[in-house]
């Protein structure tokens, strides 16, 4: 039986997407999608699939946020990579950003409002968590991941030595494609273009949404935290980080 694998990042408006075939690695396509479910109700219908979106929205923020964040900002320490702090699910299905904000204090303690940018990618959350609470059986195959996790663990756990945008994103880019052909993915498959209308760096996020996938599959990825936690609708509240590199 073909087991097909996907990894997906946010990509304006859209999402980028790579596939998999793990149990034939020479088969793989690369893609721009409208929606989540184009992936998942796809002709691969691949058994695991790697998302950089939070999942598992909180009714109120504590300080530090979900528990998934918290164990992420401990992870990554200090480094450049970020955590958004994700409001509380009646701040993500605000009509606006005025009103996500208010809903957001109201729903924080201590109070914050989320960022415009922030603001601009709760339509990615609003999706994945529709998608969620009406097909109940996707729960399974549809994993929260970090980018940036991803390529320390990686990197053996140390931070990257560039960025992935500003002056250093050539560096930075090239240093997360070895990083990804070390950890298995064919060369050729990285070393594709992007497809149309996907920067670089989307590409490259959903190759390392796609090593966390595998790992899944093959049970040796670790969760953050560990147990996962639980949101209102019972939705997983983890991000996925693959397999720690030895050596």
């Amino acid at each position: 039986m073909t087991r097909w694998i996907a990894g997906l990042d946010g990509c304006r408006g859209a999402w980028a997407g790579v596939l998999l075939d793990l149990d034939d690695p020479t088969r793989y396509r690369a893609e721009r999608f409208a929606t989540v479910a184009d992936v998942l109700d796809g002709p691969e219908a691949p058994v695991c699939v790697g998302i950089d979106v939070p999942i598992g929205l909180p009714d109120r923020v504590e300080a530090g946020g979900r528990v998934a964040d918290r164990a992420a900002r401990v992870y990554l320490q200090a480094g450049r990579a970020s955590v958004f702090p994700v409001p509380a699910r009646s701040a993500v299905y605000a009509p606006d950003y005025e009103s996500a904000k208010a809903l957001s204090r109201a729903t924080s303690d201590p109070p914050f409002a989320p960022s415009i940018q922030c603001w601009n990618i709760l339509r990615y959350v609003r999706e994945v968590d529709v998608l969620l609470r009406a097909r109940r059986d996707l729960v399974d195959r549809l994993h929260e991941v970090h980018p940036e996790i991803a390529f320390r663990r990686l990197n053996r756990d140390r931070p990257l030595a560039a960025p992935k945008k500003g002056p250093l994103r050539q560096a930075g880019l090239a240093e997360r494609r070895a990083l990804l052909i070390a950890a298995g993915l064919p060369a050729a498959l990285v070393a594709s273009p992007s497809p149309s209308r996907i920067g670089a760096d989307d590409h490259l996020d959903a190759m390392a949404a796609l090593i966390v996938a595998r790992d899944i599959v093959l049970g040796r990825a670790q969760a953050m935290p560990d147990p996962p936690g639980r949101d209102t609708y019972g939705l997983p509240v983890v991000i996925w980080a693959p397999a720690r590199v030895c050596g």
